[in-house]
């Protein structure tokens, strides 16, 4: 009993330091997480390793489910589409322990027992795990060495860490020809001169290091590779740094996609990323679908992301989300118009806004970049470490005028102090299962047989689709990578009117179609409505 006692005591000693040693995971650790589910929950989940990066990282896959999960409805979670964002790894990481953690529950259980999940933790994993590197920058790209400056050699003009502080901010240079200024909402801030205000700049601004290969540009080809979210195939942008040399030209980007390709069941995605049409749905755009390549959602498709984003609103307690960035060849707008899926996205945190503290005198102003919102926050939250104070320091490239180096620190402004990320992860691990729960679903209604004239049998059904999300999207309609619904009717007679196998396009939420067929049988006729991503119902009739 008290050896019982005292082994009992020291697993929780262990758990409860764990838990206050917690930060962002590693590439290491997260291995160990996903590695210490399939374990623990040997029925539920399989883990396999997509492919590995060119940093010798895997990019690891976690389905999660009962039974045959490939023939089961399903929604894909993907993770670190943003190599910068280390809050998008937590959350499809915690998606996938908060759920599991509660498979013993009836909801869960019958959940797992008619959908499926696939996670992928981390897209970006090479960019992720320069957070914890001895030199500290916000990194999108990967592993690859690339020639962003098309000059004939790659990496050659990368960070250098002037101050000595173990990451990389910026860098101001005192010159009559500078753009920059400081400004007037925090002095801490640097803003691009108005000059139709009457303001003058007084400072160049660059990120911190030295003109390597002496072009006139700072850091402008140094290790960062290609961007997972620069490398999809929708709105690719052509000769880009960090796109690539061509469209999903990256193993993990092609990896990704081929499994997606092949995964017929999916019928959602959830991604979580700097696009954001969460918070903020998309809107209907008349001539962007009238285009030979559109460039806006459907009308249906929207009415459906507009229910999911109040669903979101319900349950996420973050209010006052930023615009989301004009972005390109990104994972979310790919999910959409290449992939033909309802593709929800969110960052899952920003900055909360603030109002200036009128007993310091501070002013409000318009602040595009959002940084003296973040350090009027941090100073609320009390968040130390957050910006580097300007410094001055001799630089080779500005010998004889002054240059200081500083700012806000790399990954604050987009990956909110841990402590938060818990509840971040329980409240989005909620969003996810409201979403399954909407999940499109087959069933049939108002069946009925009627005998005619010359042993001449009528059927008629109404296909129903319980769920509250579509069947298929608009534009999914439009492409082969979305299976229609199938019908097939089978009897040892002649079917005289109707189709014995047929297809249905989309069926909005809670909406039907109506089938009818003209058979001259007799004995059983068996009815099946199936799609990869609906899920599958059989009747059994007998005339």
């Amino acid at each position: 009993m008290i050896r019982k006692f005292y082994v009992t005591l020291f697993a929780f000693a262990v758990t409860l330091s764990g838990a206050m040693a917690q930060d962002y995971s590693t590439y290491a650790a997260l291995s160990n997480r996903v590695q210490a589910l399939a374990k623990q929950y040997p029925s539920l989940v399989k883990v396999k390793s997509l492919t590995q990066t060119l940093g010798n990282k895997d990019i690891w896959m976690i389905t999660i489910g009962t039974g045959n999960t490939a023939e089961k409805p399903a929604i894909a979670v993907v993770g670190g589409v943003e190599g910068s964002h280390l809050l998008g790894v937590e959350l499809a990481m915690g998606f996938a322990e908060d759920l599991l953690a509660q498979s013993t529950t009836d909801s869960i259980k019958n959940l797992l027992n008619q959908q499926t999940f696939y996670v992928f933790p981390n897209m970006s994993p090479d960019a992720t795990e320069q957070y914890f590197a001895k030199l500290k920058y916000a990194r999108s790209g990967n592993a690859k060495a690339t020639d962003d400056d098309r000059d004939g050699k790659v990496n050659e003009d990368g960070f250098e860490d002037l101050n000595g502080d173990g990451e990389i901010t910026m860098m101001r240079v005192e010159d009559p020809t500078g753009e920059w200024m400081t400004s007037a909402e925090d002095p801490r801030i640097m803003v691009k001169a108005d000059v139709s205000k009457g303001e003058k700049g007084k400072y160049l601004l660059f990120t911190e290091g030295i003109d390597n290969d002496h072009d006139g540009a700072f850091n402008e080809d140094g290790e960062g590779g290609v961007a997972f979210n620069k490398n999809m195939s929708y709105n690719y942008p052509n000769f880009v740094s960090g796109s690539g040399e061509h469209m999903v030209s990256e193993k993990e980007n092609r990896a990704l996609l081929d499994f997606l390709f092949n995964a017929y069941n999916v019928y959602a995605v959830v991604s979580f990323g700097p696009y954001n049409n969460l918070s903020k749905p998309v809107s209907f755009n008349k001539a962007g679908v009238s285009k030979r390549i559109i460039s806006s959602w459907y009308q249906d498709d929207v009415d459906v992301n507009q229910l999911v984003s109040k669903t979101y609103h319900q349950i996420i307690k973050e209010k006052n989300a930023p615009e989301t960035p004009n972005l390109h060849g990104d994972f979310a707008d790919w999910a959409y118009f290449h992939y033909g899926r309802f593709s929800f996205s969110t960052p899952g945190w920003w900055v909360p806004q603030t109002k200036p503290d009128t007993t310091l005198k501070q002013k409000a102003l318009t602040d595009k970049n959002g940084e003296a919102n973040y350090l009027r926050w941090a100073q609320q939250q009390k968040i130390e470490g957050s910006f580097t104070p300007w410094t001055v320091v001799k630089h080779p490239d500005f010998p004889n005028q002054k240059v200081e180096v500083g700012g806000v620190d790399p990954f604050v402004m987009m990956n909110p102090p841990y402590k938060m990320v818990p509840e971040l992860v329980k409240e989005h691990t909620t969003f996810i299962e409201a979403l399954a729960k909407m999940a499109p679903n087959l069933d049939v209604a108002h069946v009925k047989t009627e005998k005619l004239d010359d042993g001449i049998t009528r059927i008629s059904l109404d296909v129903i689709n319980t769920g509250a999300l579509a069947t298929q999207t608009k534009v999914g309609e439009k492409t082969n990578w979305v299976k229609d619904i199938h019908v097939t009717l089978q009897s040892n007679g002649q079917v005289l009117a109707g189709k014995a196998n047929q297809t249905i396009d989309a069926i909005v939420g809670y909406g039907s179609e109506p089938l009818s067929w003209l058979l001259k049988a007799s004995g059983k006729v068996t009815i099946t409505i199936e799609s990869p991503a609906n899920g599958k119902k059989t009747i059994s009739l007998n005339l």
